[in-house]
């Protein structure tokens, strides 16, 4: 799948990981919206990458993913914007288990949210181009995080449903091939203030320390990551996990109902 103009969604799109693959997508030749939250960054950030790619090449969108008016007309104004929808990367993501619910919220249900609001406008059955929706989970989407089990459980959320929503797409025609991206520890601010928003499972932190002292990952290894799981055809319904030693395509057990 060659990238010269193609539209991404990137959300969380502002710093980090999302910062990084909307930087790498536009590398390749993509228009991206970015979608953020924090609208200082967000700003700072577009008229750094309009000094680059030029200012018809990138959209910023002050957007809280929690809001479902605004990831809607955040859709609607890519399309009016770009004419289209071609990749989706649901990136933006918290970790805080003292905000258990508000970390379902954007790590779990927004990611939905999301994926269905992008289904109106890709799905070849409804007179979508299709294309490939590619979800930010973790290594903690495929085994337990002791110290954090809300965020393992949103993340294992993410996995399972991008499976599932790859199966269904195959059956039904969408045309939207779905991969998630389960990277371990990476150096973003997420990672930064792991250790003060672990909530009860505080006394947890030497135990996470010595997980991490395995190795952190880059944002950009993130983003190659990313790049390969939209761009190779033949990827839907992969888990991608990524860590120091390199990358590994999980294998799930054959499930039969």
């Amino acid at each position: 799948m060659a990238l010269s103009g193609q539209t991404a969604v990137v959300t969380g799109a502002a710093m980090g990981i999302g910062r990084a693959v909307t930087e790498l997508l536009l590398q390749h030749g993509a228009m991206v919206a970015l979608l953020d939250v924090d609208e200082s960054a967000g700003q700072s950030l577009k008229a750094s990458l309009d000094q680059q790619h030029g200012a018809q090449r990138t959209l910023f969108l002050h957007c809280s993913v929690e809001s479902e008016e605004q990831t809607k007309a955040a859709f609607q104004k890519t399309v009016e914007t770009f004419g289209r929808v071609d990749i989706l990367c649901n990136n933006a993501g918290i970790l805080n288990e003292a905000e258990w619910e508000r970390s379902v919220s954007v790590n779990l249900v927004a990611v939905i949210r999301l994926t269905y609001m992008a289904l109106e406008h890709m799905n070849k059955g409804t007179g979508g181009r299709g294309g490939v929706i590619v979800n930010i989970a973790s290594m903690a989407g495929l085994g337990p995080l002791p110290s954090c089990p809300v965020y393992t459980a949103t993340k294992h959320a993410v996995v399972g449903f991008t499976r599932a929503m790859a199966a269904a797409s195959t059956a039904l025609g969408y045309g939207i091939r779905f991969n998630a991206v389960c990277p371990t520890f990476v150096q973003t601010d997420l990672f930064s203030n792991i250790y003060d928003r672990m909530g009860i499972f505080s006394q947890l932190a030497d135990q996470t320390r010595k997980y991490a002292n395995t190795g952190v990952l880059n944002v950009s290894e993130v983003a190659a990551g990313l790049l390969e799981l939209v761009t190779d055809e033949t990827k839907n319904g992969e888990a991608l996990m990524l860590r120091n030693g390199g990358k590994t395509y999980m294998t799930f057990p054959t499930f039969s109902w």
